[in-house]
């Protein structure tokens, strides 16, 4: 609960307190501090924020660069509660890591009374609907896919997100991946060029042979496509994921096949977790949130399955409405 000071100045004062909501993904942390009415007042960021996979003082020092931008000079001391929605905050070691993490950044703002509540990320992007509900269903989709029920604002079933070597169909990282697949089955003859497998190969072998190449020089191409896609980490697939929509906006079959393909898939995680007609859904992510490439395609199939569908654009605006709940 908020100390009993902040509680009692809180209420016979609610302007002189603000909320912190904090959206905390693999690669970066965003901080957004409202007002008690939930008004924006100041956002910050910092670097990466899953506790399973962050040293505790490296996401210690990220929180703190983050909150120290987004709230006022002169309010630092006066945050009444944080609700943060972690990659990696789930229920069990992730949520107390990051919990403990995020009371050590508060202390050093000289905010440690505050109230504060650790959510995973799906339940934050779902928060963020209108009116901050409570239950149906959300579905994230940017370098990785995931979908899940929220019931009670808590996860109560998930689908996916089983990471770019296991899981994570329909997601950037899926996309980037089937592009440079393409790419190969086009040099051993197993499938068609076109412009996506231009563009891909312009990008991770520049200057290669053709393919009427021999097949030593295609054995050659193969070798540079293949080493490119191991010596690297998994984001640099995600990366080349606009060469697909690029490629499918100048009307490349193959670029477009593998959109309705992303996007088929991304549905059949919502058939997964028993959707019903009528239930809500919370989609974001740089694939479906809004102006995504896949948001239009996604739409229609949820069109079909009857679910009422809202994009947002990332988890800030639940995490902000979660901590405002914190003070009720």
């Amino acid at each position: 609960m908020l100390s009993e000071s902040i509680n009692h100045d809180l209420a016979a004062s609610p302007d002189r307190y603000v909320l912190l909501g904090l959206d905390v993904g693999g690669t970066r942390t965003r901080a957004y501090c409202a007002d008690a009415t939930g008004r924006l007042i100041g956002t910050g960021e910092g670097g990466p924020g899953n506790p399973l996979s962050v040293k505790p003082d490296d996401l210690v020092r990220h929180l703190s660069a983050a909150m120290t931008a987004a709230v006022p000079a002169g309010l630092r001391g006066k945050v009444a509660a944080v609700a943060g929605g972690f990659a990696g905050g789930g229920p069990g070691r992730g949520r107390v890591a990051a919990a403990s993490c995020v009371a050590r950044a508060l202390a050093e703002l000289g905010s440690a009374g505050a109230e504060i509540e650790v959510y995973g990320d799906a339940e934050v992007a779902f928060a963020s609907g209108a009116g901050a509900p409570a239950d149906g269903l959300v579905l994230i989709a940017g370098t990785g896919a995931t979908a899940a029920r929220i019931g009670g604002r808590r996860s109560v079933d998930v689908v996916d997100g089983h990471g770019w070597l296991l899981g994570d169909e329909g997601s950037g990282f899926w996309l980037g991946r089937e592009a440079v697949r393409a790419a190969l089955w086009a040099v051993d003859g197993r499938g068609p060029g076109g412009l996506l497998v231009d563009r891909v190969l312009e990008r991770i072998a520049p200057g290669g042979v053709g393919f009427d190449a021999s097949p030593a020089e295609r054995h050659r191409l193969r070798d540079v496509i293949a080493n490119w896609a191991y010596a690297r980490p998994p984001a640099a697939l995600g990366a080349l994921s606009p060469l697909v929509t690029e490629a499918a906006g100048d009307g490349d079959p193959a670029a477009l096949a593998l959109l309705d393909h992303a996007a088929d898939e991304l549905a059949d995680k919502l058939t997964a977790l028993d959707a019903r007609p009528g239930e809500l859904l919370v989609a974001t992510g740089g694939l479906i949130g809004p102006g995504g490439p896949l948001a239009a395609r996604l739409a229609v199939r949820v069109e079909s399955m009857g679910l009422r569908m809202e994009a947002v654009r990332d988890g800030g605006a639940g995490a902000v409405a979660l901590a405002g709940l914190l003070t009720h």
